[in-house]
């Protein structure tokens, strides 16, 4: 056993007897939507409903009038240097992610250094074992030094611990080197996850539309989106690798990944928080802190998310959370850092697509918990008897004004400053451990 190891073991066997009484248990992997109570011991769940014989909770947590699911996770999740602490380190933003109900988090592998090989690994997964109070899930980096030449050691990187790779926002522009690397995933089953965007024709900064031609801002077309998507899928089907679609901005891209599906393909997608709530017109007035890419695209754009979400087409939500220092978002909008601060907001305007889009409560936790699980091929998202601890309790009627200034995150660089909420975290439990309450438990 590894000494990573041996101290999670540590850990969780001193974590406290807890009963989390009263709550609506929502657990969308086994078909639970009920009001009762659940027991967790050892950093375990141990029962559903009746208190086992000989338990003595050490801590019982009334969940009156609320939710109880699986600890969310985070299929996208940036800590571009684990180490910053301006912009944001394994510390400050893992106590983030667990006030937003997040228990797990999936770092791209454009950190610094670059998540190429198997000490930097071990790096990430130590500093979070001992700073972090969130699991932190490497993806390793599809070529070395993400540059688009030469593969990377993908297999060593899985056997260091990294669920899948990717080269996060770098185009592997060489179609051979892109083919050669899914064939090499294909034949180690280790999951491509694909930021599509076609490199000639992303030199921009805002939707190509209205918008950016009112302001006078370079715009990115959506074929930028297709172009990539319509050449990677054609190699999936070439080499029969599994893959995931990161951040579907577009209608087009929609409909090129439900064709993909149903001729058979072996893809996935996701879509962040933002994309489904916020278009180009957000942009007002230069706001830098709506420049993300992809970027933000039309209303029909946004429908097609939506009711791809709804469909089961995108299967997964993320924040796709960029803590950025102030100064980064105020320069003119075309040379601000793209990305917003988006974990604690993540459930919030998930919860949203019930109102909004018509899909229940169970489809909305079932996109943050047990298919990103999948996705990752994580055996978590769940609170089956047996299960790591990993509990997000939540008030789903409590509402709640967005204020940067209260972000737990070091970055304050969200576009949902003022808004007003729907859907509040009381407490998270990882591994039987309480790491957020806003209350204090009985």
């Amino acid at each position: 056993m590894s000494d990573i190891s041996q101290l999670t073991s540590a850990l969780s066997s001193n974590s406290p007897a807890i009963s989390i009484i009263n709550g609506r248990i929502i657990d969308p992997a086994n078909n639970i939507d009920e009001q009762t109570d659940i027991h967790l011991q050892y950093g375990k769940i141990i029962a559903i409903g009746k208190t086992p014989e000989n338990f003595v909770a050490q801590q019982v947590i009334d969940a009156s009038e609320k939710v109880v699911c699986p600890g969310l996770i985070d299929l996208r999740f940036r800590l571009r240097d684990p180490s910053y602490e301006k912009r944001g380190s394994i510390s400050s933003e893992t106590r983030a992610a667990v006030a937003g109900g997040v228990t797990a988090l999936c770092c791209p592998p454009d950190t610094d250094p670059i998540i190429d090989n198997a000490a930097m690994v071990k790096l990430i997964r130590l500093k979070a074992e001992i700073e972090g109070v969130a699991k932190v899930y490497t993806l390793s980096a599809l070529t070395q030094q993400l540059e688009g030449e030469k593969l990377s050691e993908m297999r060593a990187l899985k056997d260091a611990g990294c669920v899948g790779t990717t080269n996060a926002l770098r185009p592997v522009k060489s179609t051979l080197v892109m083919r050669r690397a899914l064939e090499y995933a294909a034949s180690h089953d280790i999951t491509v996850f694909i930021q599509a965007v076609d490199p000639w024709l992303s030199d921009g900064c805002a939707h190509e539309g209205a918008v950016s031609t009112r302001l006078g801002l370079a715009g990115i077309p959506v074929s930028a989106e297709t172009i990539a998507i319509s050449r990677d899928l054609q190699l999936i089907e070439l080499t029969g690798a599994k893959a995931h679609f990161c951040q579907l901005s577009s209608a087009k891209a929609v409909q090129l990944i439900q064709q993909a599906q149903a001729d058979g393909l072996n893809v996935s997608a996701d879509v962040t928080a933002h994309h489904l709530h916020l278009t180009e017109m957000d942009i007002g007035y230069f706001d830098s802190n709506c420049h993300v890419i992809p970027p933000l695209r039309t209303q029909r754009d946004q429908d097609a998310l939506r009711q791809g979400l709804k469909s089961g087409v995108i299967t997964n939500i993320v924040s796709d959370h960029q803590p950025h220092s102030s100064d980064a978002k105020l320069a003119p909008f075309a040379e601000t850092e793209a990305g917003i601060s988006g974990v604690e907001t993540l459930l919030p305007l998930s919860l949203k697509m019930i109102d909004q889009q018509g899909m229940h409560l169970n489809e909305v936790i079932e996109r943050l918990t047990v298919q990103p699980a999948k996705i990752l091929n994580l055996s978590e998202g769940t609170l089956s008897i047996g299960a790591n601890a990993d509990v997000c309790i939540f008030d789903p009627e409590a509402y709640w004004i967005v204020d940067r200034e209260k972000l737990l995150s070091r970055g304050k660089n969200t576009p949902f400053h003022g808004w007003e909420l729907k859907g509040k975290v009381t407490c998270t439990i990882k591994s039987g451990e309480v790491v957020f309450a806003t209350e204090t438990l009985v």
